[in-house]
């Protein structure tokens, strides 16, 4: 086995000409070229890939190389096993020391079947960094599924021998040189989406799968990984101004922060704190354009069936959507920005190169069941004087809700189908919870952009504003005591899970 340990990056096709002319620091190396024509296998259902697993054959020449990769959860390392077959066909017999012998049964071999395929034209070039060597490989080419086909053009760095950090050190000159972008995706999984006729909207979260024996340091990062990708996945949409591109960055900047908080105990604190920082930072930059867009569709756009004068819902109507379109370039700006691709390197690399804080011989299984039990037990008993709490402690309690409900995806893999429907019925409780007073947060919100609008109206416009804004505010406030009850409810009815993680 080899173990591959690279970072892939995006860049303008037209600057990936440039990239092999020089090295770091003015080296010149002998660049090489091959053509990679890769055929991927797997069954009709994608078991392969359901397992972590990827199987291709490439086409080198006149050579055929079988390779089987067991992903990583997103990790810069990856399992590599590669043996010389006779054509493009893959040759099950040669997988006896992969993971994919576990699922090489007799049926296996009649189920596989070629369901993309990559063409891609490859120059690659020996850099040395300090003490270290690494291949910068520049990948031109197409992945074609049937009738469909999407371009490549990517930037490669693979670390082959020396230190991680002089990675990241290359990657930082060539980030500063280029604009190149980390990528999360390997060909196989675009390859995937391609098959799937997916990839170009909006990306939701992916299940996590974590090992009950692991450690929590290296569950944490299993889950870190995921919830990055979750965010990078989501870069092109929040470009394209889709507003659920924008709220699913959001959603994966949020899991990320959670998950920082539930093992908070074990991570480093000043790096940990420098990379809060910073997505603290995107997080800020996405909020107005979620905020506004949830303002104009769930508040202004039904107002006019409720007897408001057309002219005043006019009018709060053009001023928000201006204002939406100012907050999506916004977004759209800040994954524009360097510091934005910075942020991906060093949060990729805090993941990979960070120690934990402490030592801590808990498995993730006995881990994860402690940190539910105390912020469950937590949450409740603040629940239990939700009526007397201020806004921003409402709003302090719904996070601590949200954590814990992220918390329940992170772990559902450790548990049995038992305890996995205890999780699902938690969760939904969970969910009601967060969205009820998520809803009085909002309303917060939508109150002080309705009274500024009100306030900022030209006076042309500034009665029937106002008066469309009061009936904004009147019938949210209507609707929060129902939503405080609501809330309250499920509150009361939380309980600690009485399932236990396997292992």
């Amino acid at each position: 086995m080899n173990a591959e340990t690279e970072l892939k990056f995006r860049i303008s096709p037209h600057k990936l000409s440039s990239i092999l002319r020089s090295g770091a620091a003015g080296q010149r190396r002998d660049k090489s070229e091959q053509t990679l024509v890769s055929t991927y296998y797997d069954t009709n259902r994608h078991k392969l890939r359901r397992h972590g697993l990827t199987l291709r054959v490439r086409k080198i020449e006149d050579r055929y190389v079988q390779t089987v990769k067991a992903g990583s959860a997103g990790g810069i390392r990856r399992g590599e096993w590669e043996h010389e077959v006779s054509g493009t066909n893959p040759d099950l017999a040669k997988t006896s020391h992969t993971p994919l012998r576990r699922l090489a049964t007799g049926k296996l071999p009649r189920k596989l079947k070629p369901v993309f395929q990559t063409d891609i034209r490859r120059m690659a070039q020996a850099r040395r960094v300090r003490k270290s060597q690494i291949e910068l490989a520049v990948d031109r080419g197409r992945i074609s599924a049937g009738r469909r086909s999407r371009p490549v053009a990517e930037l490669e760095l693979e670390l082959k021998s020396g230190h991680v950090a002089d990675l990241f050190r290359l990657a930082r000159h060539l980030e500063r040189r280029t604009g190149a972008e980390l990528d999360l995706r390997s060909k196989a999984e675009r390859g995937y989406q391609l098959v799937a006729n997916s990839g170009g909207g909006a990306q939701h979260a992916e299940a996590i799968e974590l090992i009950p024996e692991q450690s929590p340091h290296e569950a944490f990062r299993v889950i870190a990984h995921s919830t990055l990708r979750h965010i990078t996945a989501n870069a092109d949409p929040v470009r394209d101004l889709d507003a659920e591109g924008v709220h699913q960055m959001r959603v994966g900047l949020r899991r990320l922060r959670a998950a920082i908080s539930l093992f908070g105990d074990i991570l480093p604190r000043a790096s940990t704190a420098r990379i809060k920082a910073e997505l603290k930072w995107l997080t800020d930059e996405l909020a107005p354009a979620r905020e506004i867009d949830v303002f104009l569709k769930e508040s202004i756009q039904p107002i006019t069936r409720h007897g408001v004068p057309a002219r005043g819902a006019r009018a709060i109507r053009e001023r928000f959507s201006r204002q939406r379109m100012a907050a999506f370039k916004r977004a759209r700006d800040a994954v524009a920005a360097a510091r934005y691709r910075r942020l991906l390197i060093d949060t990729i690399e805090w993941i990979e190169a960070g120690r934990p804080r402490v030592d801590d011989d808990r498995s993730i299984a006995a881990y994860a069941a402690e940190v539910l039990d105390r912020r469950i037990r937590k949450a409740r008993k603040q629940g239990k004087r939700l009526n007397n709490l201020d806004p921003v402690q409402r709003h302090k309690l719904r996070i601590k809700i949200k954590k814990i409900r992220y918390a329940t995806d992170f772990f559902s893999s450790l548990y049995g189908d038992r305890g996995q429907r205890e999780l699902a019925a938690l969760s939904g409780r969970l969910k009601q919870i967060q969205s009820a007073l998520g809803s009085l947060n909002d309303f917060m919100t939508h109150r002080k952009l309705a009274t500024e609008a009100a306030l900022a109206a030209p006076p042309a416009h500034r009665r029937a504003q106002a008066f469309t804004s009061g009936v904004i505010v009147g019938q949210e406030r209507e609707a929060a005591d129902g939503l405080m009850k609501d809330a309250a409810k499920e509150l009361h009815r939380l309980r600690r899970l009485r399932a236990v993680p396997s292992g």
